[in-house]
């Protein structure tokens, strides 16, 4: 009888299922041109002006778990960090800077065998921002949107379960205006523009994964 149910049961049963588990820091490459221009229209010196791509950090972990030979369906958070800071002409300090939370639920392509596992794929998410401005006094600042990840990871086995992680990323970021509690928005005047933090990047990342 016990046969006979496992028999009944065979073609449900996931040859393939896995889980990943991931965490690596990384360092992304990015131009984000509204951002740009208002720091460097208003506020900071010939010697210290932003590049048209400039490098931020980020933290990320990630699940997934692998459905088929060829594919994983996997959820990211990502942390991304920035900021600048510069001498104003009145003698004061200015500084900026900004997280952007950039959870991802990401469908990828797996080629795997005897100690490596590469993923190649792409998703989709939220972008929610939180921008902190000084100018004499602290403001902070909010928005919302969403973005579009292309990813290469490649997974070496390191020891049992665990693998070191490398990982390519490009990533399309739009967000609203920035805007505080009260409704102001962060405008610059050079170009006649309020400011939002949209982006391209590259990012390149390494960490470790533990396959189960």
């Amino acid at each position: 009888m016990k046969k006979i149910i496992f028999l009944l049961f065979l073609p449900l049963i996931n040859l393939y299922a896995q889980w990943d588990f991931s965490l690596a820091m990384g360092i992304d490459y990015k131009s984000s041109p509204a951002y740009r221009d208002y720091i460097n229209y208003n506020f900071a010196p010939v010697n210290n002006k932003l590049k048209s791509f400039n490098t931020s950090i980020n933290f990320s972990g990630e699940i997934g778990y692998q459905t088929s030979k060829k594919f994983l369906l996997g959820f990211e958070y990502s942390l991304a960090i920035d900021s600048y800071s510069t001498l104003m002409n009145t003698g004061g300090v200015y500084d900026i800077s900004y997280t952007m939370h950039r959870p991802s639920l990401i469908g990828y392509y797996i080629l795997a065998g005897e100690g490596y596992k590469f993923k190649f794929g792409g998703g989709i998410g939220v972008r929610i921002v939180s921008l902190n401005e000084t100018i004499i006094t602290k403001t902070n600042f909010s928005a919302n949107g969403f973005g579009l990840l292309f990813r290469a990871d490649a997974n070496t086995l390191l020891s049992g379960n665990f693998y070191v992680l490398i990982g390519l990323d490009l990533r399309y970021d739009i967000t609203n205006e920035l805007s505080s509690d009260t409704g102001n928005k962060i405008f610059n005047f050079t170009n006649s523009e309020n400011v939002n933090l949209n982006s391209i990047s590259v990012g390149l990342k390494v960490g470790i994964t533990y396959i189960l």
